[in-house]
């Protein structure tokens, strides 16, 4: 599978790929529910294929202030994870988290940018845990790493490592709700070897 592309896997195996981030989607956001203590609804998870190019602009844009939880994969699974959300939706996490200790239209504290980080490494553990899961593979997910920046500069960590695969990614929009929309963006980087760990756990003939 080394010639393999990932448009080659997309293609062949979109839905596959679609359901398993459905099941991870939906995982997080049951994790995140327990740890804001309160019901999340969630519309359908969109599966995209896109340029690295045409991430940011489905974020609003590349300019558009993000907060992201980067981690690395480990393990018989190897890659990174990110996980995205806009500056006004973190900042609503964060005031439930903290019990609206961090005033509406505020910069993010200390406490802060620490409560969300907490966020993301349990909805991207979560999101990992699944696909462990379903696949019966061991995935270790790495310390995450917390940023606040703008979409293409947040974007341009994982575009730089994961260049050697192509310039395509598989992005994940999950779309959720407790008083408020939220947007949330999941972004999987396996390598190529792990797609073919993935499909092949799942009983799926590998077709190049």
């Amino acid at each position: 599978m080394a010639d393999l592309s990932l448009e080659q896997v997309t293609e062949n195996y979109y839905d596959v790929l679609k359901e398993i981030g459905n099941i991870g989607a939906g995982n997080a956001m049951t994790a995140l529910a327990q740890m804001l203590q309160c019901k999340v609804d969630m519309k359908v998870p969109q599966v995209k294929l896109l340029e690295f190019s045409e991430v940011g602009e489905m974020m609003g844009g590349e300019e558009q202030v993000m907060v992201g939880v980067f981690l690395g994969v480990e393990g018989e699974i190897t890659g990174s994870m990110m996980f995205m959300v806009e500056e006004v939706s973190a900042k609503h996490l964060i005031q439930k988290i903290t019990g609206g200790m961090l005033p509406e239209g505020s910069e993010f504290s200390e406490m802060g940018l620490s409560a969300m980080q907490e966020v993301g490494n349990i909805i991207t553990g979560a999101y990992l845990n699944s696909l462990s899961t379903l696949t019966n593979l061991k995935v270790i997910p790495t310390p995450p790493a917390l940023t606040v920046d703008m979409a293409g500069a947040i974007l341009s960590v994982p575009a730089i490592q994961f260049g050697i695969f192509g310039d395509k990614i598989l992005l994940i929009q999950s779309q959720f709700y407790d008083e408020i929309e939220l947007d949330g963006y999941f972004i999987l980087i396996p390598d190529m070897e792990s797609y073919e760990k993935i499909l092949t756990a799942l009983g799926l003939p590998i077709v190049t």
